[in-house]
């Protein structure tokens, strides 16, 4: 079905329920960011395959609301079709809705499946629309009357994790969170994100791509736990575990009927930014309304935790030392794509052990494609990769032993002043942050700046935010924490020791090249006792930063004892497990060989 008719699908909808738009967002009914293929309406609707974005169709409109990092992309892939790029101008806002406000007439009615909506997004949406006195209308999916070969859900098998593995048992994490739950007088706690779900309980899935996710729902009471999910994801092993530690396993659709039958004399904690809308009606008991405690705890990573994420990230590093010295010689025989240089990591990435797929599609941009910030090539369309030029290649790995994120941009040939100028302006931004040494209780917004001054000082930016967290063996995107310009819940966030962040600054220029250097970091207390309540900052990713692609004219003392410092440090945790050739290949990238 191309894209008009499924359009034409949807306003069939809106004129057999007497509605007169449809809001078609990025999630599911746990607020997640990727999504299992079932719920990728929005994607299905309109077309355009990047991770944010949100549709809304009229009888005689039909718009796509993303952000500066979609923009080429969203062109590309919407030009197909009837659709209209709505250029958000703030990231992360509501635009649809203010536009909906201000085309709708007064007594029209906004359609969406509430599921998909986090209760205070629906309680700002019926604000907004009242002021203009629009109906909104939160129990119609008219994704599913149109979407008719739509994908079932998801079965895959749970991967049970060890205390040995992670650093802490189910049982002990459940133990911390009913103490959370005694501080704030409530008698249940309900866990509706994914990634909660999966630490708390240290199970991992394959619900959804990138991330080792399983779909379900938890509930836990003061004696005892509940777990919603599909009956066939668990083994008889792991149910008689669950049953021995007092959690009762239901059916996952049944979290409604449940919830509705807690006794309206009990609290129930909730968070009502990530709990969807019908969720949150179905509980009559008095609702606790916070962010749940699972998300703080999981963002602070135990000793083992970061035991093996500095195993991961060796793993990761020794794959990338294959994947670019593999590139170097065999540009000089052929081109490759760039859909061969992702398919290649992957290979690489299996080889070293204990790897159960990519974090997020690798975003492998050639030249001007590199300036795409969330570019995803395909066999199609995408570049074909010579001796020259200049490609940005993000990338990151599930293990076993942790999640990897990484970003480097490499020069595949001779290189101008000014492509010089510019990379060497984002690794002044990288190494500022990475040196950081700030106060206990400071918040990610008041340590961006440091990623951005060198290009502001030029008249350059970036549009996306510096860093966000990262999970173990989860999400590669997680909270609380985020590092941004942008003010929002995440970036008011204090960065505290335990948290891994990633450190991305970049610049891009349309049609011609992107430049990102992105590592992953680690808060600390600071070791010097003369820093007493300060902070700072250990660089995990463990990868050379190209050495020919910066002006060193440009760089301080400090700032290339850094690279120097850092360029050791690889060579010293990498070289071990590389035979002759790519040792030499490492030592040669890491300005060792000299």
């Amino acid at each position: 079905m191309k894209i008009n008719d499924r359009i034409s699908a949807i306003r069939s909808g809106l004129l057999a329920h007497d509605i007169d738009a449809v809001i078609i967002p990025s999630g599911d009914p746990h607020q997640s960011e990727y999504m299992a293929d079932h719920w990728q309406s929005r994607a299905w609707a309109s077309g355009f395959t990047g991770s944010s974005g949100t549709v809304v169709i009229t009888h005689d409109h039909a718009g796509l609301w993303t952000d500066s990092r979609y923009f080429i992309q969203a062109v590309q892939q919407l030009e197909v079709s009837d659709f209209v790029l709505h250029r958000l101008l703030i990231p992360h806002t509501a635009q649809h809705v203010d536009w909906l406000v201000e085309k709708m007439e007064p007594k029209s009615v906004v359609a969406v499946d509430g599921y998909m909506f986090s209760h205070n997004q629906l309680k700002k949406m019926k604000v907004q629309f009242a002021k203009r006195d629009i109906e909104l209308r939160t129990d119609l999916d008219l994704i599913r009357e149109a979407w008719k070969d739509r994908p079932a859900l998801p079965q895959t098998s749970i991967l049970e994790l060890t205390e040995a593995q992670v650093g802490q048992s189910r049982e002990s994490k459940i133990q911390a969170i009913r103490a959370k739950m005694v501080e704030n007088n409530t008698d249940h706690l309900l866990v509706t994100t994914l990634d909660d779900l999966c630490w708390i309980l240290n199970f991992r899935g394959k619900d959804v791509e990138n991330n080792p996710l399983t779909i379900a729902y938890l509930i836990i009471h003061q004696d005892k736990a509940s777990l919603f999910i599909d009956a066939e994801k668990l083994n008889v092993g792991i149910i008689g575990k669950l049953d021995g530690e007092s959690i009762q396993v239901f059916p996952y659709d049944s979290i409604q009927d449940h919830l509705a039958k807690i006794d309206s004399k009990e609290k129930v904690w909730v968070n009502p930014a990530t709990i969807n809308g019908p969720l949150f009606e179905s509980i009559k008991a008095e609702k606790y309304n916070a962010e749940i405690p699972s998300t703080l705890m999981k963002a602070l990573k135990n000793e083992t935790e970061i035991k093996f994420t500095r195993t991961a990230m060796q793993k990761d590093g020794v794959a990338l030392v294959h994947l670019w010295s593999w590139l170097e010689r065999t540009i000089k025989e052929r081109t490759v794509s760039e859909v061969e240089v992702a398919e290649k990591l992957i290979e690489y990435r299996a080889e070293q052990g204990d790897y159960h797929g990519e974090s997020f599609p690798a975003i492998v941009g050639y030249q001007g494609n590199g300036a795409i910030v969330h570019y995803r090539a395909n066999a199609e369309s995408c570049a074909d990769i010579k001796p020259e030029g200049i490609l940005l290649l993000d990338s990151g790995g599930q293990y076993l032993q942790g999640t990897t994120d990484i970003t480097r941009t490499v020069a595949l040939g001779p290189c101008t002043k000014e492509q010089q100028k510019h990379f060497t302006l984002v690794l002044k931004g990288n190494i500022a942050l990475d040196n950081a040494v700030f106060p206990i209780g400071t918040p990610g917004r008041n340590i961006d700046i440091l990623a951005r001054t060198p290009l502001w000082k030029a008249g350059l930016n970036y549009g996306h935010g510096t860093g966000h967290g990262v999970g173990f063996f989860l999400n590669v995107h997680e909270g609380p924490q985020g590092i941004s310009s942008a003010d929002s819940v995440k970036t008011r966030h204090e960065i505290i020791p335990g948290m891994i962040t990633s450190n991305e600054p970049g610049y891009y220029l349309e049609g011609k090249y992107g430049i990102r250097i992105e590592n992953l970091i680690l808060c600390k207390k600071h070791e010097d006792p003369a820093f007493e309540g300060f902070l700072n900052f250990e660089t995990l990713t463990l990868f050379p930063i190209d050495l020919n692609l910066i002006d060193m004219d440009l760089l301080n003392n400090e700032e290339i004892e850094w690279l120097n410092n850092y360029h050791q440090l690889v060579y010293d945790k990498l070289s071990e497990f590389l035979g002759s050739e790519h040792k030499e290949w490492l030592k040669s990238k890491c300005g060792l060989d000299k």
